[in-house]
């Protein structure tokens, strides 16, 4: 008895169905991730134009910070244009390709942003350990070497976990239960067995959280103990550079634990998952700039200067009816 020729189908495309079991609230959805998009678009621009314009903010912390804002710029927008589309018109098509991308712009930028979390930290420990010799060790170059490693780890990062998932046959549904092309919700839908790829990337994922993590309060462990040796003082005006990135490390370690713990929880609602990646994804790139800028003097003065700059050429040249 020969055996038939069995035929393969490997799927074109994907659909994103958004927000599952939250269907009829799509408007209201639509409303919250275009005003999250907005703000967190907003706020980390306003960052990196008050750092462009303003010299007393040409320092590497700054520098650092750009790098920061820029990447909280990309992460939405990898993410809420398509999720808009698909809420408002029912765009949920996306390409076997553009999903990929999609998946691995997210979690490349997502990793660079812990590394730059690194950089940023050992930033504040020099300046506070070794403030003498803080210009002599961060110079410019220091600067741009720090910076690019942050880059090349993050974009490196996710490379063998997306190429595995990539060379998987996906021959059946295409229906990714969740607001974009997330690692785990499209691989689980290989006909094969995938249960090796999902932990082998989980695993790699916690080794960057947490090894990011680990790093960043070994530093501030550091700093802590000389601070502590400090006048009131300076302990005051060191606790003041310091609290803006540790509030935003808190703020991402939390968020990403929660989308990690949601990811091994098999028994919790979808559209839980997407309230707990949108925290992660949406709320601490909106909330970061939001930080910065509550926290930071140098740049709310930049702010008032330019603001009453642009006011004052407004009065002076009026525009024409």
């Amino acid at each position: 008895m020969n055996n038939a020729s069995v035929t393969v189908y490997q799927v074109e495309e994907f659909l994103i169905d958004g927000v599952p079991g939250l269907e009829e609230y799509q408007a209201a959805l639509f409303a919250v991730f275009l005003l999250v998009y907005f703000l967190a678009f907003a706020g980390n621009l306003f960052i990196l134009i008050m750092v462009i314009l303003d010299r007393r903010l040409h320092t590497p912390m700054y520098f650092f910070l750009c790098n920061l804002s820029f990447v909280d710029i990309v992460i939405p927008t990898a993410i809420i244009p398509k999720l808009l589309a698909v809420l408002v018109a029912n765009e949920k098509h996306i390409s076997f390709t553009g999903c990929f991308v999609q998946m691995y712009a997210v979690i490349a930028f997502g990793s660079t942003e812990w590394f730059l979390l690194i950089v940023m930290s050992y930033d504040r420990y020099v300046a506070i350990v070794k403030p003498l010799h803080y210009h002599v060790i961060i110079n410019p170059r220091a600067c741009v070497v720090l910076a690019g490693a942050a880059w090349g780890l993050g974009l490196l990062a996710p490379l063998p976990a997306i190429f595995m998932a990539t060379k998987q046959q996906y021959c059946g549904s295409n229906k990714i239960l969740y607001c974009f092309c997330d690692y785990s919700p499209v691989v689980t839908l290989a006909c094969a067995d995938v249960t090796n790829a999902i932990n082998i990337a989980f695993i790699f994922a916690m080794l960057v959280i947490n090894i990011s993590f680990l790093l960043v309060l070994w530093t501030y462990f550091r700093i802590l103990t000389i601070i502590q040796k400090m006048a009131a003082a300076d302990r005051s005006k060191a606790f003041s550079t310091c609290s803006s990135h540790l509030s935003v490390v808190v703020t991402y370690f939390l968020s990403t634990a929660l989308v990690y713990i949601a990811v091994k929880i098999g028994t919790i609602p979808e559209y839980s998952r997407v309230i707990i990646g949108v925290f992660y994804y949406f709320l601490t790139p909106m909330l970061n700039p939001i930080i910065y800028t509550l926290r930071n003097e140098k740049i709310k003065l930049a702010a008032v200067k330019y603001l009453r700059l642009n006011l004052g050429l407004k009065a002076v040249f009026p525009q024409r009816v």
